[in-house]
């Protein structure tokens, strides 16, 4: 049966809210027209080839701790707070840049998720809209995803519905085992509800933004490619959070008035126990 609401309990306020912004100091009046109407941006340049290898080796150092203990390769999720390394990617200030010409000049940075693909994984991302899965209101989250490796359809590139971000919650059902998805949410015959689905191809050190409703997911990795992509994401302090989902918070530009945010400082080493 299709599922309207996962946490109806909660009341959130699951809608889009445009961005009005008429003097961007990064990103251009296009760029927001075009989050707006389509509700992403992609892509961005941020780090340089040597910059970038540098965070993929310290991803590589992260992942090989992580299969050690027992891990896979999506295991790596909400590290921000306790990996010195992640904390620096979400407080860097080109990232912000970007980010707050669509969310204001007060940021937070709520959660991380490493998505890695390894060649020839069998495993996908069915279609979904992030704001489903959580417990945050109103649904003002931008996600930022950045690119460790090269990014390609052959690779399993995150893929985009233009325009469904504009349907506010759209109904779901639970992932069957068959389908193999990383998450737990597919949203049937989505193509319905936007534009036709556009790939996210990038080179590594670059980034896109996106807006919580846009359905989005990502076919297998068929390649002998690996496909790592970093997401951060960013809320403004207006932005309220259940079930402790506030506690492990950075504040990464500004400050939250409210003190609902909890802010974690850099970490003075990494700890993955």
């Amino acid at each position: 049966m299709p599922i309207t609401d996962a946490m109806p309990e909660l009341k959130r306020e699951l809608r889009f809210f445009p961005v009005e912004n008429d003097i961007p100091s990064t990103l251009t009046s296009e760029q927001i027209q075009q989050f707006n109407e389509d509700g992403y941006i992609c892509p961005l340049d941020v780090f340089s080839e040597d910059e970038i290898s540098k965070h993929r080796e310290y991803f590589n150092q992260l992942m090989d701790k992580v299969l050690e203990e027992g891990g896979n390769s999506y295991s790596i999720n909400g590290w921000h707070t306790r990996s010195a390394g992640i904390h620096d990617l979400v407080t860097d200030g080109r990232i912000s840049d970007y980010v707050q010409d669509l969310l204001g000049k007060d940021l937070i940075c709520w959660g991380t998720h490493y998505f890695c693909k390894l060649p020839g994984e069998e495993k996908q991302v069915s279609w979904h809209q992030d704001a489903s899965y959580w417990p945050l209101s109103p649904s003002k989250t931008v996600t930022v995803w950045l690119a460790i490796d090269d990014a390609s359809v052959e690779n399993g590139a995150m893929t985009v519905i233009p325009k469904s971000h504009l349907h506010g919650q759209i109904a779901f059902e639970r992932s069957t085992a068959e389908e193999k998805n990383v998450l737990g949410q597919t949203v049937i015959d989505a193509e319905q509800y936007g534009d036709s689905p556009v790939p996210f191809e990038m080179k590594a050190g670059q980034l896109s933004l996106h807006s919580d409703l846009l359905l989005h997911g990502s076919e297998p990795n068929t390649s002998d490619r690996r496909r790592c992509g970093l997401t951060m994401r960013f809320v403004p302090p207006e932005v309220k959070a259940a079930n402790n989902w506030n506690q492990r918070a950075i504040i990464t530009r500004g400050d939250d008035p409210s003190g609902h945010w909890v802010h974690n400082p850099r970490p003075t080493e990494d700890s993955i126990n």
